[in-house]
């Protein structure tokens, strides 16, 4: 089975070619802006014929796309997140159309839940800010392309690798840095969210390239669990053999997430998940924070 990964060198698409590449028969290539990506592909400015041809020359089975913009201006996420998928549906279809296109959404495109209940894929999207908009534009641009073709929408990866620009990952690093009796400040952590293992993740498109049958246009890849974002510092600090109190290490005073004041709870449905893939999450929280913080030891130092 040949396999194309767009943005494997990201934290999504690095877990999810492991995985991939560990499918029996499966020939992964991957392309993408690194010079480690293989074939230079940014789909923020990818021509669609330059693409075809790409698509051509590899005549992939299944192609994949993890590349996406968390942060920036509003002209690279839109480029990123809205065009990109776009260009890479037209280029699909006229070089590869028997192909399985698997995309990864965001729990963004959702906005708000209806009181404090899990949110499934029925439900209305409405996303608040820029990034949840051009997520949602990339997912329609995918679910009214005619291709074989799923959006698995991820919730919160926190996980090994986890980069600077999510909670978990700075959170991580800023721990790191303060030392063992260092204090960082955060904004208000009470905000819950659904936090999913990337490597949950990854397992979940192996499932959907290798599905059998047409799938759903869209899933849930959470853990089907909300929590306090405290609980992320709480799982860092244990995993540091930290055994006070997390006010002793973090303090709230600091200025918060406008989207968590507008998003104040958030949970996957992942039945749908589940029933179409026979997917469920593996690793627990507190695995995906030990490793979390293991990946961030400095070269030198022991991990325990």
């Amino acid at each position: 089975m040949r396999i194309l990964v767009l943005g494997a060198t990201g934290f999504l698409g690095r877990h999810t070619a492991s995985r991939l590449r560990a499918l029996p028969g499966a020939h992964v290539r991957v392309a993408g802006r690194a010079p480690a990506a293989g074939p230079p592909v940014d789909l923020a400015t990818a021509d669609p014929d330059r693409l075809a041809a790409l698509l051509r020359e590899a005549a992939p089975d299944a192609v994949v796309n993890c590349a996406g913009a968390v942060g920036g201006s509003a002209v690279t996420l839109t480029a990123v997140n809205a065009r990109g998928p776009a260009v890479l549906c037209e280029a699909i279809g006229a070089a590869a159309p028997d192909a399985r296109l698997v995309h990864l959404g965001s729990a963004a495109e959702y906005g708000p839940a209806e009181a404090r209940m899990p949110v499934g894929e029925s439900a209305p999207a409405r996303p608040l800010g820029l990034y949840g908009a051009s997520k949602l534009a990339g997912t329609l641009a995918v679910t009214g392309s005619g291709l074989d073709a799923v959006v698995l929408r991820v919730f919160n990866p926190a996980g090994p690798g986890a980069p600077a620009a999510s909670l978990p990952g700075r959170l991580a690093a800023e721990l790191r840095r303060a030392g063992p009796d260092g204090r960082v400040r955060t904004g208000d952590l009470s905000a819950h969210r659904d936090f999913v293992d990337p490597r949950d993740v990854a397992e979940a498109v192996a499932l959907a390239v290798t599905a059998p049958r047409p799938l759903p246009a869209v899933l849930n890849i959470g853990s089907g669990t909300a929590r306090p974002v405290r609980d992320v510092a709480e799982g860092l600090l244990r995993a540091s053999g930290f055994t006070g109190p997390v006010g002793d290490r973090v303090a709230e005073d600091g200025d918060g997430s406008p989207r968590s004041a507008a998003v104040p709870w958030q949970q996957a449905d992942i039945t749908a998940a589940g029933r179409a893939l026979d997917w469920a999450p593996r690793h627990s929280f507190a695995d995906s924070l030990t490793d979390l913080w293991a990946a961030t030891a400095p070269a030198t130092e022991p991990v325990p």
